[in-house]
Formats: C-alpha cells, structure tokens, sequence
C-alpha cells in the first residue's frame, strides 16, 4: 500500500502542468530579455505565467514577482522591508516615507510562522538589532487581531502573519488585520504558501500589500514561486543584479517553471468553480469523523473548531508517539508534529503555541488530501487504523 497523505509539504504535479510544460523542454529557450526570435516566445510565456498568478490572486500582473520560492519570498518581504528603512536613514534615492526613519524599525509577527518567516525576522534581531514582537495565539491556532493592533507601535514597519498553518491548517483574520493596519499605515504581508491553490485568494479583499505563493503546493514544479507586491510599493531586492523582473528581482526568468506556475494557476481556478473545495472538505471531514468514531477519546483533533484549509486534519494520538504510529501505518506518507531523537519527544513550534499538551502533542500526525485523494485512499487508512486502534492502548 502507498498512499499519499501529504499534500500540505508537497503536491504532485497535475498533469495539466507537465502537459503546459513539456513544449518548452525542447522550444522558447530563448532569454526571455531577448528581443529576438528565440526570446520572444520565452518572454511571452512570463507575460502569460504572470498573468494566470495574477489572477488567481485578484491581483494586476504588474504585481506579480517570480521568484524561486516562497522561502525566497519571505525573505524578499522582510529584508526587502529592512533594506528601505536603511535605504532611509542613508538618505538614499527612493526613501520616501518618513516612517522608514524610525530607529529601529519594529516587525510583528505570531508565534505559529513558518521558519521561512521567524528565522528570518530572528536575525534581523539578533544581527540588526530590530525590535520583534511575536504574538501569541489560541487553543485553536487562531491569532486575535487586537493582539496585532496592541503590539503596533510608531515605528511599525511590518506586520507579517500567515494566512493557514501549515501543520494544523487554521486560517488567519487576514482581513480584519489587514484593516487594522492599513488604518495605521502598516505594511501587512502573509504568507499564503499552504492557502493558494486550496482556497480562493483575493488580494484586495484581504488588504494585504505583499503575499507569498509557494508553486510546489498547488501541483506546480518546486522552485518556482511568486510574490505579490502591490502597485506603488517599493521593496528593495533581495537580488540584486541585472534589471529582471522590472527590477525587482535579478535573475533570468525560469521560462520553464513560470509556464508550470501559470498552469497550476489555471488548474487551481478551475477546482474553485467546479466546486473542489466543498468536495474535498467533505473527504477531510469523513476522513476525521470516522477516526473519532475508531478511537474516541484517544485521538483529539489541532484546530477543532476553527476555519481551517478542506484538506487538512491534525490529529492527536493521545499518549502515542506520532513517528511510532505512521511506522505501523505501513505504506501512508504523512507528517508528525513532533520530533524524537534520544527518546526524548519535542513538541513542534505551532503546538507549543497552540497550548498542546506534551501527552497529546507527542502523538501529534498531520494527513493532509489533494485533487488525486480517492475514497478508497481514504478507506484504506481507515482500515489500517482499525487494525491498528487495540494496539493503541487507552488515552
């Protein structure tokens, strides 16, 4: 048995991408900032990519970045956030807002980001000095906004929080943030990595001035991602180099990926309309109603009564080891939430947050479902719980 459970670190290529793809192995391999015939249709298909993201997000193409991921991405937004305020206080060209003066410059974030998120702001701490406060969050994995508002302070220059988790899939009051800080002239940014492609993104209604795409999961290739940044906005680069990507991002564009990108996109606005998200909603929650029912109090679910992404079910084996049980669930890839070395049990980052307990974190296993998720899947690990629920002991 090999089932795949696991969507939420990485998905598969749709075949409707490698299809959109496999032209370009051979053909437009071309620089896409050649004017001549070999880098014309290159280019076309980065004006095409950009604008297939662009859509999907509610956003303009012009607001579209391509980079090599949504680590590349996050760190674009923070350092880039960084790099203005010095660009500032240097009285360089471009530096205008006053804001961007304030010494130091302070960041907000939550408890729950992903390392693409807190490592970075961290060494800005550590190495820059930048002031950080991190906000906590509920039972649930729900960070409260008034939390955010409390902690804005005058020099406030970025507000980063993510918009699902990718452990336990809560998703985020972007959008009330997002009115607090646009009420108090604050750059919000989330990292919508684990939400793009599973639910419908709109820029504009979330109120968001920077947002970061991960390709790899939403059925695109690994290595290619996106950042939205809205129009007026100036971030410095990361990369600093030739002038690509209006001279947002150096490199030469990855034609290839791009193309992949664009038709995940595709892909992914097509599930919307055609009604996937209820659909596989409907899984997940047949999927964590009938674990419940196997092992009642032995098993409790991270995130229970919140919003959370349809594909994505955290549950607890109460008292259990998380590696232990996937190792006897034979055949299933899924991620655990806690890491065992030495026969010590550390809980992850987001359930320590979360308020987990360490009897209930430790058995900690996230399966998280995609478009190629079958009923029988579903049925077949169902089973392979059954089997295995008596050797579970008590809660």
């Amino acid at each position: 048995m090999q089932i795949y459970f696991d969507y939420n670190a990485s998905s598969p290529l749709a075949p409707e991408v490698l299809a959109a793809m496999q032209p370009y192995f051979e053909s437009a391999y071309g620089n896409p900032s050649s004017p001549h015939w070999a880098g014309r249709p290159a280019k076309q298909a980065v004006d095409d990519g950009r604008r297939d993201v662009a859509a999907l997000l509610g956003a303009e193409p012009s607001e579209i970045v391509f980079t090599g991921g949504g680590t590349e991405a996050n760190n674009h937004v923070i350092k880039g956030v960084y790099g203005g305020w010095r660009r500032a206080q240097a009285g360089l060209e471009g530096a205008d807002d006053p804001r961007l003066f304030a010494e130091p410059p302070h960041f907000i974030t939550s408890a729950i980001e992903h390392p693409a998120i807190s490592v970075p702001l961290a060494y800005l701490r550590d190495v820059h000095g930048v002031g950080l406060t991190v906000v906590g969050v509920d039972r649930a994995g729900r960070v409260d906004p008034s939390d955010i508002e409390a902690a804005i302070q005058e020099n406030t220059v970025l507000v980063t929080v993510m918009h699902s988790n990718n452990e336990v899939g809560t998703l985020q009051p972007v959008a009330e943030i997002g009115r607090i800080c646009r009420s108090r002239g604050v750059l919000l940014h989330t990292d919508a990595s684990q939400s793009v492609g599973k639910v419908p993104i709109d820029v504009r209604a979330l109120e968001v001035d920077l947002l970061t795409v991960a390709g790899h999961k939403l059925m695109a290739p690994k290595g290619i991602g996106a950042l939205y940044i809205r129009n007026g906005l100036t971030l410095e680069p990361l990369l600093h180099g030739a002038g690509h990507e209006d001279g947002r991002r150096a490199g030469t564009e990855n034609a290839l990926w791009i193309v992949g990108l664009g038709a995940a996109a595709q892909v992914a606005q097509r599930h919307f309309e055609e009604g996937g998200v209820a659909a596989t909603r409907r899984k997940r929650d047949r999927f964590e109603a009938e674990l419940l029912e196997i092992l009642g109090d032995r098993v409790t679910v991270n995130g229970a009564g919140a919003e959370r992404l349809p594909n994505t079910c955290s549950v607890n084996f109460v008292g259990q080891v998380g590696a232990e049980v996937l190792n006897q669930l034979e055949g299933v890839a899924a991620s655990t939430g806690a890491a065992c070395h030495s026969g010590e049990v550390k809980l992850s980052g987001v359930l320590s947050a979360m308020g987990v307990t360490e009897h209930e974190g430790m058995g900690a296993v996230r399966f998280s479902l995609g478009r190629f998720t079958t009923d029988e899947e579903i049925d077949a690990v169902l089973g392979a719980v059954r089997k295995l629920a008596d050797r579970l002991g008590s809660a």
